[in-house]
């Protein structure tokens, strides 16, 4: 596995503000790490249970910025949310970290109560995604959000993350 020394530490997350979610994946870094920085694949998964990913603009490079939407089913009220992913490190197919805005159409960052999310989510979610190689040739991906302001803030992100990452675990099943 390629290591580098030049990497930012990874930060311990805090209980109280963060939360780590670690999935195992039948398939290669290479292919998990695709499924998070390629449009096309992206589309096929994002989004809670129920929701869809119809805009998945990557501009995948330290400092780039990707638009990334989901919808929501009608049943949850069809609004759109997008969010903005801006890159700080990119060691493919290893090491992703971003920071998540939400968003309007266009990229410029609105505030998640605009949005009608509850309080506790920040303007700025810091994520770091790290691809480990597992066995039989899978792959063990951790994400890491940071910087949330309640208990429900964390739960209900982590309810979403852990849906997503139901999805894509779907997506790449043989």
């Amino acid at each position: 596995m390629q290591r580098n020394a030049d990497l930012p530490p990874v930060p311990a997350p805090n209980p109280q503000t963060d939360f780590a979610t670690t999935r195992i994946f039948a398939a290669p870094p290479e292919q998990i790490w695709r499924a998070w920085t390629e449009g096309e694949v992206l589309k096929r998964w994002w989004g809670p249970r129920g929701f869809t990913c119809p805009v998945a603009e990557m501009d995948v490079r330290i400092g780039g910025t990707s638009l990334v939407a989901m919808k929501a089913p009608p049943e949850f009220g069809g609004k759109t949310y997008h969010n903005t992913w801006t890159y700080s490190t990119i060691v493919p197919p290893y090491r992703l970290d971003f920071v998540a805005r939400f968003s309007d159409e266009h990229g410029n960052p609105v505030d998640p109560s605009q949005q009608g999310l509850p309080p506790g989510i920040p303007a700025e979610v810091p994520h770091v995604l790290i691809f480990e190689p597992a066995h039989d040739g899978g792959t063990r991906l951790t994400v890491i959000e940071y910087g949330y302001g309640s208990e429900e803030a964390i739960n209900l992100s982590r309810q979403g993350l852990e849906q997503c990452l139901d999805k894509l675990a779907e997506e790449i099943a043989p």
